[in-house]
């Protein structure tokens, strides 16, 4: 069976066609400056990447020039889209409602739509390319798999804050966490490289990337997330601010004479390790910065680092230990400096260090960590797609 996996932003779209049996991806790609001009970028299996500007006015032609691509003569994949068995979205936010992937029907529509206002940059964008979808392919089943879904089994006293409780039995604020289909992949294939049941095994998963969330998987359920109500809570990212005290909003915006809207725009776009360094968000920059002991990338760079081993650790009691620490996304797989410097602070929990020549790979499943450390530090690349069609798979199974 193939699985098409659809993940839509406002402007964008990444695609992905899968082979359900061999799990090889038959073709990838993006649709960018949706509803501007319009570009797709499509990769068959074995092929460089072919870009094509068209017009783009809705994510409904963009996906129809996904579809005419697969099944073009000279570069399609497939020979028809009747061998497009199945398409799974990506969604970013389910609420309470949906704590695992479910098939797409008007009730699941009309629910996602009901807790956009969690996610007003993401789910309407979500619905657009399920809608899309759903025009062109009528007759294809179709499932939605939620980032929050993962974090349900969180128990109350993790994601319940601090404020009246009214809020959250009225309004549903709570924590939810994101990024819930990567943790779940990252935390199962922990547990196949270390030979262990997943249903046995305390893991800690830090996807770090541009946006970053470490999590607490405890025999393979999410006990705990730094992420929140929105992606904005948590670990420093590459713009968002991540934890503060909220107060700060306050001060500054009387200081600065800034509007509420303005000081979210200052927390989730101008904040992050680019307003620590006052130079870049992007890590590769900060790396490079970083081995020129440039002061506001190490500056930067340590801030990071030491908020996720803060994590780590708070996760590491919140489970009452921890079997493997895993990095994942695009700084933790490729950053081996930011995977040294937080080992650095775990002695405590038995890890005696990274073996350099290990931590300098990229690309692969690794365990990265000594062989007499107690606590495996492991290296696995997330596969957010090939998540999405084997739990697309299964529903349909």
């Amino acid at each position: 069976m193939n699985v098409l996996v659809i993940n839509c932003g406002s402007s964008s779209l990444k695609y992905q066609l899968i082979d359900s049996v061999s799990e090889n991806v038959l073709a990838k790609g993006l649709c960018e400056r949706i509803g501007i001009d319009g570009r797709l970028v499509y990769q068959p299996a074995g092929w460089d990447k072919i870009k094509t500007d068209y017009d783009m006015p809705d994510h409904k032609a963009a996906i129809q020039y996904v579809l005419d691509a697969l099944v073009n003569p000279e570069n399609g994949v497939i020979s028809s889209l009747d061998e497009v068995q199945a398409v799974g979205h990506r969604i970013v936010h389910g609420g309470e409602k949906f704590s695992k992937a479910t098939l797409i029907d008007d009730e699941v529509l009309k629910a996602i739509e009901e807790v956009s206002d969690l996610a007003p940059l993401h789910n309407p964008a979500n619905l657009i390319g399920i809608n899309a979808c759903r025009g062109l392919m009528p007759n294809v089943p179709m499932a939605a798999v939620f980032d929050t879904a993962f974090h349900q089994t969180m128990p109350e006293e993790a994601f319940l804050y601090g404020l009246p409780y009214k809020y959250y039995t009225e309004d549903k604020v709570r924590r939810y966490g994101f990024h819930g289909t990567s943790h779940s992949y990252v935390s199962r294939r922990a547990a196949q490289l270390l030979n262990k049941p997943y249903s046995e095994i305390k893991t800690i998963v830090c996807h770090l990337g541009n946006g970053a969330s470490v999590c607490a998987v405890k025999n393979g359920e999410s006990v705990d997330t730094s992420m929140g109500l929105t992606p904005l809570e948590g670990l420093i990212m590459g713009t968002r601010s991540g934890d503060i005290d909220p107060a700060i909003i306050e001060y500054i915006a009387n200081k600065k004479n800034l509007s509420l809207e303005e000081m979210m725009t200052v927390l989730n776009k101008q904040s992050g390790v680019l307003g620590i360094s006052e130079y870049t968000s992007d890590f590769m920059d900060l790396e490079n910065g970083y081995l020129q002991n440039q002061e506001n990338c190490l500056r930067a760079m340590k801030v990071f680092s030491y908020r996720v081993a803060k994590y780590i650790g708070a996760y590491a009691a919140a489970m009452n230990g921890v079997d493997a620490i895993c990095f994942t996304a695009g700084l933790g797989e490729n950053n081996k400096y930011v995977r040294r410097d937080i080992c650095e602070y775990l002695g405590y929990l038995g890890v005696t260090g990274l073996n350099d020549e290990l931590n300098s790979k990229r690309g692969e499943d690794l365990i990265v960590s000594n062989e007499d450390s107690k606590v495996a530090v492991m290296v696995i690349p997330t596969n957010e797609e090939l998540a999405i069609a084997r739990q697309t798979l299964e529903l349909l199974k």
